[in-house]
């Protein structure tokens, strides 16, 4: 899966893993040597200090049309119809999240399936006016009440406003009363293609609820309606990377974090992950090459300012790095992008019970930090195109971290990612691993924690807390909130 959420039992954000593909017809060589079937994309590596120039041209000897070049990181992202593109650039060196999931669909001939339909346009007079806020269990967990200052109201200081985080998703209702004021339209772009489309239509939520869900935990409005965000008064960005089947290629990643990085954006929220397979956990040269474009993105974005948070991942595995293996299963090899880069904050999920949700991956080295994500039958209420709805997953446990750091952000505005990285992990509230991690009762454990309280795989640094209002204070909040 690429999107981050589990909504109940519902399908709300399902993925059709091998649906929807585009399909090759047959090559047909032209008069210059190159075969002209189906475009496919393709991300392509260059020597870093290659020039525009050079890339285009090499490209375009390959039989292929380039479609952006990024010369801070020397990434392309290129079309080509030719099936013996990547094999001219060097497999090493591209990768096609399309063409592999063409091949994947020819080989368990599954059709491709129709995408679902397209929501509803947002009437905001149809909104619900009810106050939800009793039920978001999960704000009052990380203690957004001191954070925003009750009882006052609606803080929409300059200081909150100047600070835009990009949320790199399926699109944001730009229509929603809980989000329309928060919403930064200069800023958002649709990165489908590679390249950044400003265009409203490009960065649009057209199928999915799940960008709008997570830009809500984020920054909803703190005006006694419906959902109050963790950090109201921010301002987010819509930049849409995953398109309306669930997939978040590698091109339209590098996309997000380099047209975050351009807008001097403070953050970035990354609830979902890349690659067309569920997890690298096989690396070959393909995987090696969306590993190395994404690592260079994140690396860039963060010199450039932005700080980096991502979901660990529903799939519950272990993640620890095989040089750290300690535990029982661990050193397997899988890597969750972009949640496993060095300089990413990961973020696994616990229930309303504090404990590890059974989804959620985890590993020593891995999850810097735990927050809310919620379990079957008590999920996470946030904003949905038309009103409000519960989802559940580590997609849900990642804004709330971006939703604290953006705080930290607006009360600290010269500080550097790495500054608001140390204070968000040292005012996190330590957990130690479960004594028993027994979820379905049958006597075995069902994942190991290796660490100790102060840092393990489960919760990382801790759970999340949102810092006090007002001038700085010292102290953990009570976990009994």
């Amino acid at each position: 899966m690429s999107l981050l959420a589990r909504p109940l039992r519902a399908a709300v954000c399902t993925v059709l893993l091998l649906s929807g593909c585009v399909t090759a017809g047959p090559a047909v060589a032209g008069e210059s040597g190159c075969a002209h079937g189906r475009a496919l994309r393709y991300v392509v590596t260059f020597d870093r200090g290659t020039t525009e120039a050079a890339a285009r041209s090499e490209i375009g000897g390959a039989c292929g049309t380039t479609t952006v070049y990024y010369p801070q990181i020397a990434v392309a992202v290129a079309t080509s119809g030719d099936p013996g593109f990547g094999g001219r650039i060097g497999l090493d060196r591209t990768f096609s999240a399309q063409a592999e999931r063409l091949a994947a669909q020819r080989a368990t001939e599954v059709k491709p399936q129709p995408a679902r339909a397209t929501l509803p346009v947002t009437d905001p007079t149809k909104v619900p006016t009810a106050d939800l806020s009793g039920r978001q269990w999960d704000m009052r967990m990380i203690d957004t009440g001191r954070a925003r200052g009750r009882p006052s109201r609606s803080d929409s200081s300059d200081r909150r406003r100047d600070v835009v985080v990009g949320v790199l998703d399926s699109g944001i209702d730009p229509d929603h009363p809980d989000l329309s004021d928060a919403l930064d339209r200069t800023d958002s772009a649709g990165c489908l293609t590679g390249a950044p489309d400003r265009s409203p239509s490009a960065w649009a939520p057209t199928t999915s609820v799940h960008g709008t869900h997570v830009a809500g935990i984020i920054a909803a409005a703190d005006d006694g309606r419906g959902v109050t965000g963790v950090a109201p008064g921010v301002r987010v960005a819509s930049v849409k990377v995953i398109d309306d089947r669930g997939y978040a290629d590698p091109e339209a990643a590098v996309c997000g974090l380099m047209w975050a990085a351009s807008r001097h954006m403070r953050l970035t929220n990354s609830s979902f992950f890349v690659n067309p397979w569920t997890l690298s956990c096989i690396r070959g040269n393909d995987r090696g090459v969306v590993h190395e474009v994404l690592a260079r993105a994140v690396e860039y974005s963060t010199s450039a300012g932005t700080l980096n948070v991502a979901a660990a991942t529903n799939e519950a595995v272990d993640l620890t790095p095989s040089a750290r293996s300690g535990s029982p299963g661990a050193g397997t090899g899988c890597e969750a992008l972009p949640a496993g880069l060095r300089d990413v904050v990961a973020v696994s999920a616990v229930g309303a019970d504090r404990v590890k949700a059974g989804y959620s991956s985890y590993g020593l080295g891995v999850i810097d930090i735990t927050a809310p994500g919620g379990e079957t039958g008590e999920c996470v209420l946030s904003t949905v195109p038309g009103g409000y709805a519960p989802l559940c997953g580590t997609s849900m446990a990642a804004p709330h971290v971006t939703g604290v750091l953006a705080l930290l952000a607006s009360a600290a505005d010269e500080a550097k990612p790495r500054q608001l990285r140390r204070t968000l992990e040292a005012q996190a509230m330590p957990m130690p691993c479960p004594a028993d991690y027994d979820l379905t009762g049958d006597g075995l454990q069902d994942a190991y924690c290796a660490g100790y309280e102060g840092y393990n795989g489960f919760y990382g640094h801790g759970m999340v807390a949102a810092p006090a209002a007002g001038p700085a204070q010292r102290g953990r909040p009570d976990p009994a909130r």
